[in-house]
């Protein structure tokens, strides 16, 4: 019996699909994200994020938890940003991205303005950014992918997710 080959449920990304991507994580004040922990096994977690201009989340996390301990052991993680709606969630757009976390470090150029981009997200973390456990991470994104709701299936590129300058 001759088989035949599935139609690919993706449609070609285009600037309505870049724009709901990034309108998804700029919005986003938290997103699941999945670790793997010291096993290998997969655990999922609730943080806080917010989003580089390159598209890169940032999230500020703590030593103390299990998802920080995973990510410096194992980089690899991904993030599920959602925009939950009335009605069947499924229905609704998401994104996975995929990277890798990185710490910025103390002496980065870069931890001053991420620092003022994540505390002007979630201004309440002001109270404990300054923490030592603290630590701000970049997730350098390498796979996204977009379901924009029911039949509007997308992958996107890292560079898909920079914000466009203004006019």
């Amino acid at each position: 019996m001759t088989q035949i080959p599935a139609k690919s449920p993706l449609l070609p990304t285009d600037d309505a699909a870049r724009e709901l991507a990034r309108k998804l994580m700029h919005h986003a004040q938290s997103a699941a994200l999945a670790t793997l922990d010291e096993s290998g096994a997969p655990f999922v977690s609730l943080v806080g994020c917010a989003c580089l201009e390159d598209g890169s989340p940032l999230l500020l996390v703590s030593h103390l938890s299990q998802h920080t301990r995973h990510m410096l052991a194992r980089p690899a993680v991904s993030l599920l940003f959602s925009d939950i709606g009335k009605g069947d969630p499924l229905a609704h757009p998401r994104l996975s991205v995929s990277g890798r976390a990185e710490p910025i470090p103390q002496d980065s150029p870069m931890l001053a303005p991420a620092r003022h981009l994540y505390l002007d997200s979630h201004p309440k973390a002001q109270l404990y950014i300054d923490f030592a456990d603290f630590v701000l991470m970049i997730i350098k994104p390498n796979r996204i992918a977009l379901n924009g709701g029911f039949g509007r299936a997308y992958t996107l590129e890292p560079d898909d997710l920079r914000q466009t300058p203004q006019k």
